[in-house]
């Protein structure tokens, strides 16, 4: 594979042991597909290509994609997978986790399959970590746009079922629900982040779910209990807690800019930017699919159920980490919530940095913060540059 030398006038740099930072300028050589240097200074030799504006940043990851371009994850066929990993670069994401909601344990287990045995034959894109199971166990009383049908206590044969593949990295569950901590300790184990969401459980229950080994918090305020003085839930312990992360929907409809803010200075260096996507995003106003219900994007704000339920987002995550810039984040908190830290969650510690050594998954964003150029492995997948 043929090397790479980037310069940029501004650049996110990720060294071992050191915080997250801008340099201004720096420079990236890759080879083999993988960083060999990032810095300061004069470049190694001439450079490929040279950024002059914006930003050069890790590339972006996202754990919760329900879907995009007109397509729903969890039953897309062939073409809908290559659409979607083909044409997420455009957003500035290298890599992701698709998102399965709610469904009877053995349609999502089918699903996984048929995932598995399509996912050797997508073109270069973005890359995908495995699968994110949000639900089926779920709180009926924090269900969202989930089908209440289908929720259910998470059972050892249910969690088998999920884990037979192998795909599942991320399973967010409702830790009130019986049988809960002891399929925590289970995913855990088995190397799988659990995070809690869609839940009506008491700060106290979250704290139990921390203790047998969630590390995450999914949408924070969204479909969970929320900070109330004299009754703390789901909301409250992932900002107190330093082992839980919240995930973060920042398109200024899902949580308004002062409670995004909140979520920043109350856990700085934990918070996730997720889009939580739907088979909307990237797409026109009209009607399209969530776990096999209709939804409809309107010309403005998320899409919906037909009662009014907000159901995923619209949004690309590039955009929300202009989002976070644009509520007063400092850029390098923002870029870190959308790459090193979802990373590190996941066990991908070579992704999500620009680091010697890791894999040169990169993104050029422009002064609004939007992609201008993607590249995965050093070869380029989106827009402009080598």
């Amino acid at each position: 594979m043929a090397s790479l030398l980037i310069t940029a006038t501004n650049m996110i740099i990720t060294p071992d042991g050191a915080p997250t930072r801008v340099l201004s300028p720096g420079f990236v050589r890759v080879a083999d597909g993988v960083i060999a240097e990032a810095g300061a200074g004069p470049p190694p030799g001439t450079p490929d290509v040279e950024l002059t504006e914006g930003l050069l940043a890790p590339g972006l990851v996202d754990l919760q994609v329900n879907g995009y371009y007109g397509y729903d994850m969890v039953d897309a066929d062939e073409a809908g997978w290559h659409t979607v990993v083909s044409r997420l670069p455009e957003t500035g994401v290298t890599s992701f986790l698709p998102t399965f909601i709610t469904a009877p344990v053995a349609t999502q287990a089918a699903a996984l399959r048929r995932t598995r045995d399509l996912l050797p034959g997508l073109p270069a894109g973005t890359r995908v970590l495995g699968v994110h199971t949000e639900g089926p166990f779920l709180s009926e009383k924090r269900k969202g746009a989930h089908n209440p049908l289908h929720l259910t206590d998470p059972a050892p044969e249910a969690i088998s079922a999920l884990l037979e593949t192998g795909l599942v990295k991320l399973v967010t569950l409702a830790p009130e629900r019986n049988g809960a901590l002891a399929a925590i300790r289970t995913l855990t184990e088995a190397g799988v982040l659990v995070s809690v969401g869609h839940s009506d459980a008491t700060a106290a229950q979250v704290r139990a779910a921390a203790d047998a080994g969630a590390r995450k918090v999914t949408h924070i305020f969204n479909a969970q209990t929320g900070v109330h003085h004299r009754d703390p839930g789901v909301a409250v312990q992932a900002l107190i807690d330093d082992r839980l992360s919240p995930g973060l929907i920042l398109d200024l409809h899902h949580v308004a800019a002062e409670a995004a803010a909140l979520v920043f200075r109350a856990a700085p260096g934990r918070v996730v930017l997720v889009t939580d996507a739907a088979a909307s995003a990237g797409m026109p106003p009209g009607t399209y699919d969530l776990g096999g219900e209709p939804i409809t994007m309107p010309e403005q704000g998320p899409p919906l159920r037909a009662d009014g339920t907000i159901a995923g987002s619209g949004l690309r995550l590039d955009e929300a980490v202009g989002n976070a810039v644009g509520i007063g984040v400092d850029v390098a908190a923002a870029v870190d919530a959308a790459t090193r830290v979802p990373a590190d969650l996941i066990g991908r510690s070579d992704l999500g940095r620009i680091a010697a050594g890791a894999a040169a998954d990169l993104v050029w964003l422009g002064p609004d913060h939007r992609a201008l150029a993607t590249w995965v492995g050093g070869q380029k997948v989106f827009g402009g540059g080598s």
